[in-house]
């Protein structure tokens, strides 16, 4: 199985275990994350995905989510967003190369050897979890995200419905193919043909067909990205659009950061609880 573990910590009557493998997808050594809570399971997993700048830690440290996983009996996976290491591509940018793989299969140079989050995200990793952590029960998996790990938590459940019961996100960029981080990273890693893009774009997906029983998304009125990048508008045509259920709550005095996703990571939790059990 070839899998290291790094560190594991006592947290709230669980672990929180830090590992890395061989990636075969990415042709790397990839580390993600995994908060086991009290008990003897099995218990539903809850992937968590983080945006730019971010690693394997940035959610499991800053999120405040392990306190209610603990009570709830939630198996959270956070994983790294992006390959790294040497010989590994990267730009001086923060939003493209090591840190910002917007979760997808990249296919233009320098980047299609080692940026492959979809791969490694869609098959090989949940193989490395069954494999590995016997308490995780993957018949009952959840998606949530922030940021470019909220447009990952979308576009993931939205090609795979089958495989996630439920799906979130805290300030998701919705629609790459109408913003600037979006252009710049689906042009680099994809290529100019816009058509491409479309698995990899939540609202397009949504326009194209593609289904969940529900989405829940909440989004800082005082985020800095919200006008440019975030455009959760978009997203609200496009499920209205679709008759699909949204439900985007707003909140007055928040901004993209951590701060606000400890506000309401609980409520998250519980509804992706309510749906798992």
């Amino acid at each position: 199985m070839n899998l290291e573990t790094l560190n594991r910590h006592g947290c709230f009557g669980g672990v929180q275990s830090f590992h890395a493998h061989a990636s075969e997808a990415t042709g790397t050594a990839m580390r993600f994350g995994v908060y086991t809570p009290p008990g003897v399971g099995p218990f539903p997993v809850v992937w968590c995905l983080a945006g730019l700048t971010c690693t394997e830690e940035t959610f499991a440290i800053k999120a405040g989510a392990q306190r209610f996983a603990a009570e709830l009996g939630l198996m959270l996976i956070t994983p790294d967003t992006s390959p790294r290491g040497e010989g590994v591509a990267d730009d001086p940018a923060y939003d493209m190369g090591q840190a910002a793989g917007f979760y997808l299969d990249a296919t233009e140079a320098p980047w299609a050897p080692h940026f492959r989050m979809r791969t490694w995200l869609e098959r090989e990793l949940p193989a490395r979890i069954g494999e590995s952590f016997a308490k995780a029960d993957l018949s009952r998996q959840s998606i949530l995200g922030h940021s470019m790990g909220g447009h990952g938590a979308l576009t993931f459940a939205l090609r795979t419905p089958e495989r996630f019961k439920a799906v979130s996100a805290f300030a998701p960029i919705v629609s790459p193919l109408n913003c600037p981080w979006g252009h710049k990273a689906l042009s680099g890693y994809l290529g100019a043909d816009r058509a491409l893009w479309r698995p990899y774009d939540a609202c397009a997906l949504i326009e194209d067909g593609a289904r969940v029983p529900e989405i829940l998304v909440d989004q800082g009125l005082d985020d800095p990205y919200l006008v440019e990048q975030l455009k959760p508008e978009r997203l609200e045509a496009a499920c209205a659009d679709a008759g699909l259920a949204l439900t985007l709550r707003r909140h007055a005095g928040y901004d993209h950061g951590y701060f606000f996703i400890q506000g309401v990571i609980e409520d998250h939790l519980r509804w992706h609880a309510a749906r798992l059990r």
